[in-house]
Order: C-alpha cells, then sequence, then structure tokens
C-alpha cells in the first residue's frame, strides 16, 4: 500500500506547495495558459473592434464638423448677399429723390438763391449726398469720359467738336455706384 500512497503524496505535496506560493502546477499550467491566450484575443479583439469604432466616430466627428463650418460660412455669404440686395433697393428709391432735388435747385430763378429756401434745400440736399457717400455711393463719372457700356447707357448720339468719337457729350440722368457695383447705369448722349 505504500506504493499507492505514494502517487497521493505527491498529489498532496503538490497541493500544498500550490497554496503556499500561489503557483500552479505544470498540468494546471498548460490549462492556463492555453485559457489565458484565449481570452487574450478575445481582448484584443474587442480592443480592435473599439478602436475601429473610436476612428469610426472620430471622422464621423470630423466630417460633422467640416460641414457645420461650411454651412456657417455659406449662411455668412447669403446674408451678406442679402444685405447687399436691401442696400442697393433702398439706394434705388433714394436716387429719384436725389434727382428731385437736383431739378428743383437747377430751376431756381438767379435772384432767388440767396433766399432761405433755396439755401434749405441746397442744405438738405448736401446732407443727402454726404450721407450716401458715406454709405459708399458715389456717382458715375460722365461728361468727357470714353463711353463704357458697364457704367453708361447711350440713349442718343450728337455731334461735337469739342469732343472726340465715342466720348460722353452729354449726361441725361446720373448713374450711381454702391460698393463698385451700378446700381443705376447713366443715361448719356455719345459723339458719332
Amino acid at each position: 500500500m505504500e506504493e499507492q500512497d505514494m502517487p497521493q503524496q505527491e498529489e498532496q505535496a503538490e497541493a500544498t506547495r500550490e497554496e503556499a506560493t500561489g503557483e500552479p502546477s505544470a498540468g494546471e499550467e498548460e490549462k492556463i495558459t492555453k485559457g489565458d491566450k484565449k481570452e487574450k484575443k478575445k481582448r484584443e479583439k474587442k480592443q480592435d473592434a473599439l478602436k475601429e469604432k473610436i476612428e469610426e466616430l472620430e471622422d464621423r466627428v470630423k466630417r460633422q464638423m467640416a460641414e457645420f463650418d461650411n454651412f456657417r460660412k455659406r449662411t455668412e455669404k447669403e446674408k451678406t448677399a442679402m444685405f447687399e440686395t436691401g442696400a442697393k433697393s433702398v439706394i434705388e428709391k433714394i436716387l429719384p429723390v436725389v434727382d428731385n432735388f437736383e431739378r428743383g435747385l437747377a430751376s431756381v430763378p438767379e435772384e432767388e438763391k440767396d433766399g432761405a429756401i433755396a439755401q434749405g434745400m441746397q442744405m438738405i440736399y448736401k446732407q443727402l449726398m454726404t450721407e450716401l457717400e458715406n454709405l459708399d455711393v458715389k456717382p458715375i463719372p460722365a461728361v468727357g469720359e470714353e463711353f463704357n457700356p458697364e457704367f453708361h447707357n447711350a440713349v442718343m448720339q450728337t455731334e461735337s467738336e469739342e469732343f472726340e468719337s465715342g466720348t460722353i457729350s452729354q449726361e441725361l440722368q446720373k448713374g450711381y455706384t454702391y460698393r463698385d457695383s451700378v446700381v443705376r447705369h447713366s443715361m448719356v448722349a455719345v459723339v458719332e
């Protein structure tokens, strides 16, 4: 019986040694390392999947941020364009008032130009023109200039010894620009 007791004693000794040192026996070590490898692979697969998911989400966030930035820029451009369109519309409605002031001042007889009414009209006209200039509204130069279809609208041709052919000899209605774009073309007479 002593021979049969030997393997049991060895097992007990190993168990005692395992408990004392905290290390598994050789047979159990093989089982654990195979299990650890499987768990390690599972963990690595999970980490890889999580890394892919993180990269995908980061990419989505970057794309969303770029889309939002483009949207913001486009909205800003549209807002500016709408403001410009509105400003041009208001200026177009004010220009006939300017024309009427100029006609009214031109029709005042020479002896009444120093009168209170004429001086009041002149001051209001100057104030209106100053404010338009502050808004970057400027008259288009015409008489003596070469005809330019971008700024001028030729409504008639004239003969002149004073000006060369293709030069504007008379301005029938003033044209104006707003920030370098034409609000109203000048109506002019051009020398043949």
